[in-house]
């Protein structure tokens, strides 16, 4: 395998933004065509974009354990037993070790191989309004501190630490941006074009949508977009005022409170929210 060849694959998935996964032979014992150091990329489907394993056997029994690896985002230690078809079949139902496999095949010996996950950077997009916003500013820095792919929309912010994509388009048509289902969304119009930006998010599968207002501004954004015809279930959807409630003041302590917010919701955790 070229190793350039390999890493030319690994970056095309990373630059389309699609999860994969490594698998690695990292220790045979006995008979195996496959060596140590062997390695296949596998996409989110189960299916080899490159590479190899030592052959078809031991490359089908982990495609399950790469897409679970995917969806989890946990690596992963198996053991592939390489065993003659009763054998197999037998090893397979003692088996008490979900990382062990039997896989029926001639050869004899056993695979020890290593499943990474790697999956694209979660985003959080900004939608701005133009001018100095500290909090703003703040959600950029903290973003990225977090891993976060950290996008800003606004046509003329003052920032103090570039964000990774940064859109300036003073008539930028939100329907026309590329939003994934896994996306985290706050929106800072301050109220001029709060309903248009909301209509238009509300109307996309995203993971987090984050209105940063007063409670009273969002009561009246909510009662104007139910006059427009979202439904209370669509409407759950917006987190707002947005930020768990640990009584923050500051800017920074706004955005730590948002990003907190969304942190804790992807975890699946309760937290107090501001009222």
């Amino acid at each position: 395998m070229k190793n350039t060849e390999f890493v030319k694959y690994v970056n095309k998935l990373i630059e389309e933004r699609k999860p994969f996964a490594i698998a690695t032979v990292v220790k045979i014992e006995g008979s195996s065509l496959g060596k140590p150091g062997f390695k296949s990329i596998i996409d989110s489907e189960g299916r080899i974009i490159y590479g190899t394993l030592g052959g078809v056997c031991p490359e089908s029994a982990v495609s399950a354990y790469a897409i679970e690896a995917i969806k989890t985002n946990q690596p992963k230690l198996i053991k592939v037993f390489l065993e003659e078809t009763e054998k197999a079949l037998i090893s397979t139902l003692k088996s008490r070790s979900e990382d062990e496999v039997h896989v029926e095949t001639f050869c004899g010996g056993t695979m020890h191989i290593y499943i990474e996950p790697y999956l694209p950077p979660k985003r959080l997009i900004i939608i701005g309004q133009g001018g100095k916003d500290d909090v703003e500013d703040n959600l950029v820095k903290l973003g990225k501190l977090l891993d976060f792919e950290v996008i800003v929309i606004d046509h003329m912010p003052i920032l103090t630490e570039q964000p990774d994509v940064l859109i300036t388009d003073l008539n930028f048509d939100l329907d026309k941006f590329n939003f994934n289902k896994d996306d985290a969304v706050i929106v800072l119009t301050k109220g001029s074009r709060d309903i248009p930006v909301l209509a238009t998010l509300l109307n996309k599968d995203v993971f987090f949508i984050g209105l940063v207002a007063s409670s009273k501004r969002a009561q009246h954004d909510i009662s104007i977009l139910k006059e427009k015809g979202f439904t209370e279930e669509q409407l759950k959807r917006l987190h707002t005022p947005v930020g768990i409630d640990i009584g923050a003041i500051t800017p920074a302590e706004i955005a730590l409170s948002i990003l907190a917010e969304i942190i804790a919701l992807r975890n699946g955790k309760h937290y107090p929210h501001k009222e």
